[in-house]
């Protein structure tokens, strides 16, 4: 199936009584250290979405670029929106998705940001009380992929910029990648909120970006992939009745 926005009124009116599942990927406008585009998380949510599409009869929505961005909001380039923000964009779409016949959302977010994901959780919530017969799933590509990539990912806290993304990206849009970067983490303080977030992660990378490849990226994709078409049937048959 292809993305929503590609497609004629006409053939979707033709096939969506029969395919009722869509995905909706977000992204973030966001510094990726150095040698990544601001765009990364998008990129991966929307190729994603599009790989899973092309083996499953899923809708794929449009991305929302735009999330909420909390550690990188002082770091060139990162263009953030608030938390009501994002939560009322995501219920609105969903709304609408819902009211041209799907029942199935799946809410996948190349951001993988704590306080990001849980607004989305959030949205999330507030369509199930509201949607009776809505089914939805909201996660991250880093959720997704926490078990997928376990053999293959030689960071162990590889999260932003790092070993994952840089692979992706140098498998999905070589050209958009610069260079490589320096192994970093951040070092906030536990519980403690900080003004000069830069003073704690100077560089904006998480992990390892010397430890990518293209070859790594095609496997990291191919067992998203394959995670997400198992999460998908899952909530397509989902009954909590039957649970």
């Amino acid at each position: 199936m292809p993305v929503l926005n590609r497609v004629t009124m006409k053939a979707f009116d033709r096939e969506r009584n029969r395919h009722r599942t869509a995905i909706l990927p977000c992204g973030s406008v966001e510094e990726h250290g150095a040698h990544l585009p601001l765009g990364t998380d998008t990129f991966h949510a929307e190729e994603l979405a599009r790989a899973v599409s092309e083996r499953i009869p899923v809708w794929v929505a449009p991305a929302l670029p735009y999330g909420l961005c909390r550690s990188s909001i002082q770091h060139p380039g990162t263009i953030g929106i608030r938390s009501d923000t994002l939560r009322m964009l995501v219920k609105d779409v969903v709304r609408s998705l819902y009211e041209q016949g799907m029942r199935n959302v799946v809410i996948i977010s190349g951001h993988a940001g704590g306080t990001h994901m849980a607004s989305l959780v959030d949205a999330g919530e507030d369509l199930l009380a509201e949607l009776d017969e809505i089914k939805i799933a909201v996660l991250s590509v880093l959720d997704l992929g926490a078990a997928a990539w376990k053999d293959i990912l030689e960071t162990p806290r590889d999260s932003h910029a790092g070993e994952v993304e840089t692979s992706l990206m140098l498998y999905l849009y070589p050209e958009c990648v610069h260079g490589t970067a320096p192994e970093e983490y951040p070092f906030f303080p536990k519980h403690i909120l900080v003004r000069n977030k830069r003073a704690f992660w100077p560089g904006g990378v998480w992990g390892n970006p010397r430890s990518s490849s293209a070859q790594k990226g095609e496997a990291f994709m191919e067992r998203s992939v394959v995670a997400l078409i198992e999460l998908i049937r899952k909530l397509e048959t989902w009954s909590e009745d039957g649970q």
